[in-house]
């Protein structure tokens, strides 16, 4: 984790001292239920819980002659407080403390995330409806299509994020689960009602055949999903990088007041957020891979999947969160220049009206092949030698024969192109996350 890319919530979730907080509130759990069931004294957590000041260096000085991370801490906490903490661990394995305490962090860190895409997705809904009327030219290939308007590429992005939402939401259910089932998940030395009554405390859910381990095909899941959501994001922040660029200047991201875009070039004012936003999203995609690979362990489980997790984790998490929130700041403060969407559209002298040209000659009995070729003759002039596209239709021999001027002028207005768009939007901007 970077502190140039993690907030201070999600900074702190990760924490070392943190983890073993959360260690010990499982630990806590799990005896309080085998006080129920009479398997541990009555008052036991009571002389434990609150006695403990959790320090981790003195829990990493033990780590390095124990060799074992949670007989470290369990050592710590029987240092402080004596006898009561025979009892903890009773039956447990060490991944029953680990894995429960890893889905209560993840299942935080997917709220903080869920927060923010709700307001990345709410920014793009304000987009499409402050944008809804528009106009600009669509590109395919990176090359001029067809008028669209700016309120339905917001509605696109807005549509997506809410799939995002809906697949970060399953994916929350999905890691709530945790496992106090003992060191191969039989209970051998455990009662399951134990298991349900601790995580219930916890708000989880018990995984219903564990191994050792709660099974990483819920991990990948979740990071899977992250990868998803890094691309829409990478998605919405390469197409304002285009839009920035200087030869299409149709909008910008914010350019902060005293901001500098070069130090040797003082015009430029760079897209460094969205560039930042597409290095982070190749960062979090990174991470599927190792979290899809960690869902074959050896028999019951082995320890292959421990390394790669304690990197993953912490970095996609903050990284996706970080990148939703840069995001939000780019699209909510995006600068738009009408005078350029304009000029773009005009660019060509009318040939991205092509189609509509195309269809109305069909239309009045035209083979498509004849028709297109000679809509296409009309563009290919047009662009080579610099015609008047709407002469050099008006003057083509079939087109002439079969088109009057008035269906000239309704297939070459760019209003024909762009009057569904609002229904567009209207039906995006209807899913809700």
């Amino acid at each position: 984790m970077l502190d140039r890319y993690c907030s201070e919530e999600m900074k702190q979730l990760w924490d070392l001292g943190q983890k073993y907080q959360y260690w010990l509130k499982v630990e806590l759990a799990a005896c309080r239920a085998m006080e129920a069931k009479e398997m541990v004294p009555r008052g036991t957590v009571a002389k434990i819980e609150g006695k403990v000041e959790l320090d981790p260096q003195k829990i990493l000085e033990i780590e390095k002659v124990t060799r074992h991370d949670v007989i470290a801490f369990l050592t710590h906490v029987e240092n402080q407080v004596g006898e009561p903490a025979r009892w903890l661990h009773l039956g447990l394995t060490s991944s029953d403390i680990l894995d429960t305490s890893f889905a209560l962090q993840l299942k935080q860190a997917l709220e903080m995330i869920i927060t923010e895409a709700e307001i990345l997705a709410d920014h793009c809904s304000h987009q499409a409806l402050e944008h809804k009327d528009t106009i600009m030219i669509g590109r395919t290939h990176g090359i001029q299509a067809e008028p669209t308007t700016m309120g339905v590429v917001f509605a696109m992005w807005y549509a997506e994020m809410v799939r995002n939402i809906k697949r970060l939401r399953t994916a929350l259910c999905d890691i709530s689960f945790g496992k106090i089932a003992g060191a191969v998940g039989n209970y051998a030395n455990l009662d399951p009602e134990v298991e349900k009554a601790a995580l219930d405390e916890l708000g989880l859910k018990p995984e219903p055949a564990a191994t050792q381990v709660v099974q990483r095909d819920r991990h990948a899941f979740v990071f899977s999903t992250l990868a998803i959501m890094a691309g829409t994001v990478e998605k919405m922040a390469v197409t304002i990088r285009h839009w920035q660029r200087t030869e299409v200047h149709e909008a910008a991201e914010p350019f902060g007041k005293g901001q500098k875009g070069s130090s040797a070039m003082p015009h430029k004012r760079n897209p460094i957020l969205c560039e930042n936003i597409t290095g982070l999203a190749r960062t979090i995609r990174s991470y599927a891979a190792p979290a899809l690979e960690n869902i074959a362990l050896w028999h019951e489980r082995d320890i292959s999947h421990s390394s790669v997790e304690r990197i993953i984790a912490p970095d996609a998490t903050s990284l996706t969160q970080f990148m939703l929130k840069r995001a939000g700041r780019v699209v909510s403060g995006l600068d738009i220049f009408p005078k350029n969407l304009a000029r773009n559209l005009e660019l060509t002298g009318g040939l991205v009206l092509s189609e509509a040209v195309l269809l109305e000659i069909v239309k009045e009995g035209v083979g498509r092949q004849k028709a297109y070729e000679a809509v296409q003759s009309c563009a290919m002039e047009a662009t080579e030698k610099g015609g008047d596209f709407r002469e050099l239709l008006r003057n083509n021999p079939l087109i002439k024969k079969h088109l009057g001027e008035k269906q000239l002028d309704k297939a070459l207005n760019i209003n024909h192109h762009v009057r569904h768009c609002n229904f567009i939007i209207r039906r995006a901007l209807a899913e809700k996350y």
